[in-house]
């Protein structure tokens, strides 16, 4: 054997020689970022060693909890390893191969984690894919990272993926967690484990040998602004660092007595990174909810759980503010006096830490009575009692939604980072100095570096404005297939452009403040990109000259239209005549419309030919194009 081969086959911890940070095909390997000392000289190790060692120092601690017929369902760590290798043989006896794609689809189990850790100890990538996702968006994803098992949650989830197989020529097997599969050749999931029960150790020994720590090993799909989905490319070291720093750097957690509720999408890199990596470095339990969480059974499980943190996306801390706000206003004199004086000192003890002033001795003794008397009834009533760790992201939250959990003495921590950073950005942290409502914290000076590279936008909101940049050992290595996208993203010395624009304050804290690229950005979290959506529309409605989606910290997506017009040919200003084309096309259907005036009082008449022209041309755009839910229309 050539030593160049040996010493590719000393894995799974090695590191695999490099000339760049950035890389883009799927065996790609890239440098680690890394410093003499500090949380950035950490050792890397992967994704297999990370399991493996806790696993070996808490094998019987709890790792996994999942509700089944009334009862709850555990796996330890040992269990949660083993069953993992289990699935990693069986994918190998299916076919996978090193490098290869394992998409998984289905809420949030423990099947979902064992999928995603199984196709990484046999050498694959894993992908999670949305559930609202169309069969279209799914074969764009499924033929990207070249996807050769599927696993899935249900029928409903398997239908779409029978829709597209046969354009997947590398596709091996397809596998149904939940349930037995009715289609032809699905195997369910204990027709999995068995597989792998039988067969060797092995097969699974050679992929461990040649796994490296620089390499890919998930991708998490992100929205572009003019194309699909793009692939980001983490690598084992990407995550396992990154989960470790998270979990015992930022938030100070403690080994083996947190709890997490996992209800946010898997398919985001926030969720794995909280629920699978920073989770494994601090041997904590993850209890999954029931699918329909968000639909009112996520309350049932936190209180039932008591998770000593929580992450959620900003509409899911409004839901819980508008329910506790109309809650309030049917509550008697007395108890509404009691609310509103524990509320009034729960937020005052969290202005002065924000200011730097140390609470009198009164002010000490109302808190601490508000908090025994009130508020920590309150908490025990959310489910959040035990919590410790209070934490927004993904889209702005609202000053007075974080003012009104601060009075109930739940300060909200907000953060920034993207996919591509692995979340790690800045972040509020609560002590004197970082913390500040409004902001998005500090930057994690100590396990990233940030800059701002002045930016070219005319319309500059704060002086020293500019597109917020990352360097260090959490950037990802690149875009899976698009070496152009991935040298646009990161430059020759590892700087991340994030594409965000933003500015620090004198106390160095990061406000974001626009976006470089188009990206909507809606209140659950989900990133739009508009131009796609507006294109679609005015292609099926050739008489708009304009559309312009609207959704930014939004419930939903709604659409500013505007039709064609005459100019004045001088000022460029737009004249109350409606352009030739529109007259036509509202001749054609029987209206004598001519000024923009009259135009628009037909499209307020919604059972009027023109409103029934629009609605249909947006109804076409989201039965034909929304390649989700959160993409739609709706207004």
């Amino acid at each position: 054997m050539a030593n160049s081969e040996l010493m590719h086959n000393m894995g799974p911890d090695q590191i695999l020689p490099a000339s760049s940070h950035k890389g883009w095909e799927a065996n790609s390997a890239v440098t680690l970022q890394m410093k003499a000392s500090g949380p950035t000289s950490a050792k890397p190790i992967s994704v297999y060693s990370f399991l493996h060692k806790i696993a070996d120092q808490y094998p019987t601690q709890k790792a996994l909890a999942v509700k089944r017929d009334g009862d709850w369902k555990y796996w330890t760590y040992e269990e949660y390893f083993r069953d993992s290798c289990t699935i990693a043989r069986a994918f190998i006896k299916l076919g996978l191969e090193q490098h290869g794609g394992v998409c998984i689809m289905g809420f949030n189990a423990p099947e979902w984690l064992l999928a995603n850790f199984g196709g990484i100890f046999a050498g694959g990538i894993t992908a999670g894919v949305y559930t609202t996702n169309s069969p279209e968006a799914c074969l764009h994803l499924a033929k990207d990272c070249r996807a050769q098992i599927i696993v899935v949650e249900n029928d409903k989830y398997l239908e779409k993926f029978l829709a597209i197989k046969q354009q997947l020529p590398e596709l091996k097997a397809l596998i149904q967690w939940s349930g037995t599969p009715t289609a032809p050749g699905a195997l369910s999931w204990q027709e999995l484990l068995q597989l792998g029960y039988d067969e060797p150790e092995e097969p699974l020994q050679e992929r461990l040998k040649r796994m490296a720590v620089n390499q890919c090993c998930t991708l998490i799909y992100t929205s572009g602004t003019t194309g699909p989905p793009k692939g980001v490319m983490c690598s084992h070291d990407n995550l396992t660092w990154t989960g470790q720093q998270y979990g015992l750097f930022t938030f100070d957690l403690k080994i083996c007595e947190e709890r997490f509720v996992s209800y946010l999408p898997l398919s985001h890199l926030a969720a794995q990174m909280t629920e699978i990596y920073m989770a494994v470095s601090i041997a904590a339990t993850i209890y999954f909810a029931l699918p329909d969480a968000l639909k009112g059974s996520l309350g049932v499980t936190m209180k039932e759980v008591q998770p000593t943190g929580f992450l959620g996306v900003p509409r899911v801390w409004e839901k819980i503010h508008e329910k506790m706000v109309e809650a309030g206003r049917s509550s008697g004199g007395l108890t509404l006096l009691a609310a509103g004086w524990a509320k009034y000192h729960g937020l005052n003890y969290y202005k002065a830490l924000q200011a730097g002033r140390s609470l009198s001795w009164y002010e000490w003794l109302q808190y601490n009575l508000a908090r025994t008397l009130v508020l920590n009834r309150v908490k025990e009533a959310l489910g959040l009692y035990h919590a410790h760790n209070f934490v927004s992201g993904s889209a702005p939250i609202g000053l007075d939604v974080l003012e009104f959990f601060q009075s109930l003495d739940m300060p909200i921590m907000e953060g920034y980072g993207l996919s591509e950073s692995l979340s790690i950005g800045t972040m509020g942290l609560l002590k004197t100095g970082y913390f500040k409502p409004g902001t998005v914290g500090k930057v994690l000076s100590e396990l990233t570096s940030m800059k701002l590279r002045p930016s070219d936008m005319a319309n500059k909101k704060q002086e020293g404005e500019g597109e917020i940049c990352f360097k260090g050992r959490n950037v990802f290595m690149g875009y899976l297939n698009l070496p152009d996208k991935t040298h646009e993203t990161i430059d020759d010395d590892g700087w991340l452009a994030s594409g965000d624009l933003g500015w620090l304050d004198a106390d160095g804290f990061l406000h974001i403040s626009g976006r470089v690229k188009e990206l909507v950005i809606t209140a659950g979290g989900e990133n739009i990109p508009p131009v796609i959506i507006e294109e679609c529309i005015k292609k099926e409605l050739p008489i708009l000259s304009n559309a312009m989606v609207i959704g930014d910290r939004r419930k939903f997506l709604s659409i500013l239209l505007t039709v064609k017009c005459h100019m004045d040919e001088t000022t460029g200003a737009p004249l109350e005549t409606l352009a030739s084309p529109v007259r036509s096309w509202c001749s054609e259907r029987g209206l004598q419309i001519a000024t923009v005036a009259q135009f628009k009082k037909a499209s307020e008449d919604r059972r009027g030919l023109v409103a029934q022209a629009i609605q249909a041309a947006i109804d076409k755009y989201n039965r034909d194009h929304a390649i989700s839910n959160a993409q739609k229309v709706q207004r």
